[in-house]
């Protein structure tokens, strides 16, 4: 699943595209639970709308219009957002002909990607029940958002309602980097080393981004490419590997039904 990284690496190169654009023709595939507003609504109330702003909170980009109604994005699992269309292809679901003959196509396998219009002045359900975004909170929120739950740290982590944005690659990575055990409850994390470890999250995601984010299964970048993050990994994915500091093997456990990977020796 694209995480923060992946998505920033999108909204960037799209915002190339679509922001300063005006949609001119919306196709779509037929009604399904990709789109949280239905296809006929969505036509209409796209179409003619000039795109002002394209801004993303964790793992959800945000297209602002001229009317200041708002079109909601999120990729899912498997969606990819494209420059470049995919002629035939059955898995494209939403179609953007924009002026200055550019375009953006939403394609997704699995259809777990979703697209909702906002009327202006309202909000999502789903930004709603979403904490502060990995890459602006500061430490003291942090590190009181991790001390008020009683679940590893690794869960609270993935936990979009208490830091939006990191996902499965980036925590195990940032655990890593921090020193800090995944199985450790959150609450007994002091404020240093909650201080340490948004750190590393912050790095891991900003290095990540530099990159073009982590290419495992599916994510392409939306101009085609892949991303590179994937070859900087030091522990995710890698059981059984050497740890790079120590070269103690590489341990995977599972905690909340995902796969954590760390080393028993650095990582207290």
């Amino acid at each position: 699943m694209p995480e923060l990284p992946e998505v920033e690496v999108t909204r960037r190169q799209v915002e190339r595209v679509l922001v300063g654009a005006t949609i001119l023709k919306v196709w779509t595939s037929e009604p399904s639970y990709f789109f949280v507003t239905e296809p006929a609504l969505l036509k209409k109330r796209l179409r003619g709308r000039l795109v002002r702003a394209l801004t993303r909170h964790g793992k959800y980009m945000l297209a602002t219009f001229d009317d200041d109604s708002r079109l909601l994005l999120h990729l899912g699992m498997t969606g990819q957002l494209s420059t470049t269309d995919f002629p035939g292809d059955p898995h494209v679901h939403l179609r953007l002909e924009l002026s200055g003959n550019k375009g953006l196509f939403f394609r997704d396998v699995r259809k777990f990607g979703k697209v909702e219009w906002l009327r202006p002045g309202h909000s999502s359900p789903r930004l709603d029940k979403l904490g502060p975004d990995a890459l602006v909170v500061v430490p003291e929120e942090f590190y009181a958002r991790l001390s008020a739950r009683k679940i590893s740290i690794k869960q609270a982590l993935l936990d979009q309602s208490i830091l939006s944005g990191v996902g499965n690659i980036y925590a195990d990575e940032a655990l890593f980097a921090a020193r800090i055990l995944p199985e450790r409850a959150s609450h007994t994390l002091d404020q240093p080393e909650a201080k340490r470890l948004l750190r590393e999250v912050k790095r891991v995601l900003d290095k990540s981004i530099q990159h073009g984010g982590s290419t495992i299964n599916d994510y392409l970048q939306p101009d085609g490419e892949l991303g590179g993050y994937q070859n900087w990994h030091r522990v995710y994915g890698r059981t059984a590997e050497p740890c790079p500091r120590c070269r103690t093997a590489i341990s995977r456990v599972v905690l909340g039904g995902r796969s954590s990977h760390f080393c028993s020796s650095c990582q207290k």
